[in-house]
C-alpha cells in the first residue's frame, strides 16, 4: 500500500533549506582588518647581516663628499661644533675648535695629495694667521699627542668597517639622542693593545651620510643638513717649518714660575 503523501513534510523541509540561506545572507560580513603599519624599518635577519648591512652603508660613505657639521658633546667640556669637508677628488679636512693646547687653539688637520697638514686657526687666544705644519702622508697614523680623533669615523675608521675581515662584532643599536637614520653597535672581538677603532655606536642614513657615532671621546650628531662638496679642500694658510701643537696644555715654566714667586706674586689670582 503506497505511503500517504503528506504535504507538510515538503514545506518541512523547504523551509530548513531557506532559512539557513537567509540567516548567511543577513549575516554581516566580518570587517576586514588593516594590515598593521610597519613602526620601524625592516633590519636583515640572520649571522652577519648587520654586517653586511653597516659594511655597505660605510662603503657608500666613502664615496659621499659633502661639508658637514657635527655637534660634539663630551664628558666635562663645553659642546663643539666639528666641521669635516670631503672633496670629490678625495681631499678632506676636518676643523676642531679647541682642538690643541688644552682646548686653546683651534685647529684643521688637511689630507691632500701632498701630504697630511696639522694647522693653527685664528682664534681669540691665538689671533696670528692661520699657519701649517706637515705632519707625514696623507695616510700616516698620527701619534696620540696629537690625534683629536674627531676625523676617524669619517675617514680610516670606514675602510675597518667594510673590511669583513676586521675582528668586528655588529649588532642593530638604538640611535644616541639627537641622531638619526640606522644605527650599529660595533664591538672589537679580539684584544688588541691598538684597536682598529673605537667601539661604539654608529649611524649613517641610507645614501650614506654619517649622521652620529658615540665613541670613547665622545657624541657626534650631525646638527645641519650636508651641503655639496668642493672639488678640493685647499690649506687655510702657508706651510712653515716647525712643530705641531699638541692635545695637551703646554706646561708653566717652572724658572718663570720661580721668578714671579721671588718677587711675591699671587701667582693664582694673576695679581702682584
Amino acid at each position: 500500500m503506497p505511503a500517504a503523501h503528506h504535504p507538510n513534510r515538503h514545506l518541512t523541509v523547504a523551509l530548513a533549506l531557506v532559512v539557513p540561506a537567509s540567516l548567511a545572507a543577513c549575516s554581516p560580513d566580518p570587517p576586514t582588518e588593516p594590515a598593521p603599519t610597519p613602526t620601524a624599518v625592516p633590519r636583515p635577519a640572520g649571522p652577519g647581516a648587520a654586517r653586511d648591512e653597516l659594511a655597505a652603508l660605510a662603503a657608500a660613505a666613502q664615496d659621499r663628499h659633502l661639508i658637514a657639521r657635527y655637534r660634539l658633546r663630551a664628558d666635562g667640556a663645553t659642546d663643539r661644533l666639528i666641521v669635516f669637508t670631503s672633496a670629490n677628488d678625495g681631499s678632506w679636512r676636518v676643523d676642531v675648535p679647541g682642538g690643541a693646547l688644552g682646548g686653546t687653539v683651534d685647529i684643521t688637520l688637511v689630507a691632500v695629495a701632498a701630504g697630511l697638514y696639522q694647522c693653527a686657526l685664528p682664534s681669540a687666544v691665538r689671533p696670528e694667521p692661520a699657519v701649517c705644519v706637515r705632519l707625514g702622508e696623507p695616510d700616516d697614523t698620527l701619534p696620540r699627542r696629537l690625534d683629536p680623533r674627531v676625523q676617524h669615523p669619517f675617514t680610516d675608521w670606514l675602510d675597518v668597517l667594510t673590511d669583513r675581515r676586521a675582528p668586528l662584532s655588529v649588532s642593530p643599536a638604538m640611535a644616541p639622542p639627537e641622531a638619526t637614520g640606522t644605527c650599529y653597535s660595533v664591538e672589537t672581538t679580539a684584544a688588541s693593545i691598538n684597536p682598529p677603532l673605537d667601539v661604539g655606536i654608529y649611524c649613517f642614513d641610507a645614501d650614506g651620510t654619517p649622521t652620529g657615532v658615540r665613541v670613547a671621546f665622545g657624541t657626534l650628531t650631525l646638527a645641519a643638513p650636508p651641503e655639496p662638496a668642493p672639488g678640493t679642500v685647499q690649506l687655510p694658510g702657508p706651510v712653515v717649518e716647525g712643530e705641531p701643537l699638541g692635545l695637551a696644555a703646554p706646561a708653566v715654566d717652572p724658572t718663570a714660575l720661580a721668578d714671579l714667586e721671588s718677587t711675591g706674586s699671587d701667582v693664582s689670582a694673576g695679581t702682584p
